[in-house]
């Protein structure tokens, strides 16, 4: 039986090199974001990655690079306050948003936040894909229903990227991964691929790559 939202197969031989020698090319930090008008030109294909707190979006991103300190990780919730945009090589960037589902921040600070982040993801011409990353352990959770619903009104594509899946059982997968594509089949904007990651195992990461070389 074919699953919807199948697991991502490893792309080619072909496109995995693409991938490889994108990401192993100059990645730098470009500058943070606090409001639109800070936005960079959108003369290159960007991609995005969102996540709540802590789903490790700060590890898959120093993963993706293969740079440790690229990405600040930090412990606590919210502490990511701006859009954070780096350069990959001279035709794209990387997008890191700031993380939601925040409970320690300020109100006035939250509304700031996901207002910035709703404009940015609704009026951004050159966005080709948001990557919005689920922990393999907890699956989707309504803040992750509220970005969706945003993109599926943005017409943005977006496809679901689970994070840490070295640090849960198969059979508990199995039922996470019915959770998700479930869920995912409410998303007309979904992708309709699933990629497991681990950014400490490396799982996936491959894949990804791949994925973003191939986006023009």
């Amino acid at each position: 039986m074919i699953l919807p939202f199948p697991i991502a197969e490893p792309e080619s031989e072909a496109a995995t090199e693409l991938g490889r020698k994108l990401f192993s090319g100059p990645v730098d930090f470009l500058k943070g974001v606090v409001a639109m008008e800070g936005l960079p030109d959108a003369d290159r294909v960007e991609v995005c990655f969102a996540g709540r707190s802590n789903v490790g979006k700060s590890s898959l991103i120093n993963a993706l690079t293969n740079r440790k300190g690229l990405a600040r990780a930090s412990n606590t919730p919210g502490r990511t306050q701006e859009i954070n945009f780096f350069e990959l090589g001279e035709a794209r960037y990387l997008v890191d948003l700031p993380g939601y589902g925040y409970a320690n921040a300020p109100l006035a600070v939250v509304e700031k936040w996901q207002r910035l982040l709703k404009n940015y993801l609704s009026g951004r011409p050159n966005l080709r894909r948001a990557f919005v990353l689920v922990d393999s352990r907890h699956g989707i959770k309504p803040v992750d229903e509220e970005i969706m619903q945003l993109m599926n009104r943005s017409a943005l594509t977006f496809q679901v990227v689970m994070t840490k899946a070295d640090k849960i059982k198969d059979h508990e997968r199995d039922r996470v991964l019915e959770q998700v594509r479930g869920d995912l089949a409410k998303h007309p904007a979904a992708f309709p691929e699933l990629i497991m990651t681990s950014s400490e195992k490396g799982d996936g990461i491959a894949t990804l790559r791949a994925v973003i070389s191939s986006l023009e």
